[in-house]
């Protein structure tokens, strides 16, 4: 290869492909760092064994559907740690779904909306929960009243359990339809 032909190939990488190599870079350089210096240490046979000293396991439902397979949560601290299948569980017979097994990245998730939000010019805020279902039931009144009671469509939730589902559709036959239907079929 002559010079200009180098030089030709390095003016046609673009500035994505250069900041990919660029992080590349940058974390090989930073994780060779740590490996190097005596910041990282091997585990304990101890700290392998038990993780979380003092930590008590708690057994509880899974949340996501309303089968309500069996877990054994370990929390330290107030902080739910790691889970584990009940294996004694009669619903779940020491098992769990895809979703089960996830169940404690849901609980733990930083994206996990914990209050009620409200959108105003362009930016979410924090709302009580009083004010949430004040605004939620003048929408909801306004569009039956405006619209008719089939206006609305009521969808209800896998976490349903029965006596809830029970509730759900008893709801919408007071609101005045029968446009009632459940999540996992649609």
């Amino acid at each position: 290869m002559s010079k200009n032909s180098l030089a030709d190939l390095s003016l046609k990488m673009g500035r994505r492909t250069f900041l990919k190599l660029a992080t590349i870079g940058a974390s090989f350089g930073a994780t060779s760092a740590f490996a190097s210096s005596d910041s990282v240490r091997a585990a304990t046979q101890e700290e392998i064994k038990n993780p979380f000293p003092g930590s008590k396991r708690v057994k509880t439902i899974c949340s996501i559907c309303s089968a309500g397979c069996g877990i054994v949560a370990e929390v330290h601290n107030g902080v739910w740690v790691r889970q584990d299948v009940a294996q004694d569980h009669p619903i779940s017979e020491g098992s769990h779904c895809c979703k089960g097994i996830d169940q404690i990245d849901l609980v733990k998730s930083k994206q996990r909306i914990k209050h009620p939000m409200k959108k105003e010019n362009g930016k979410w805020l924090r709302i009580s929960w009083d004010q949430a279902i004040k605004e939620i039931s003048e929408k909801m009144l306004k569009i039956r009243k405006e619209n008719g009671p089939d206006a609305s469509m009521f969808l209800g939730s896998a976490k349903f359990s029965l006596q809830e589902a029970f509730y759900f559709r008893k709801f919408a036959a007071l609101w005045g339809t029968n446009n009632i239907d459940h999540v996992a079929r649609i």
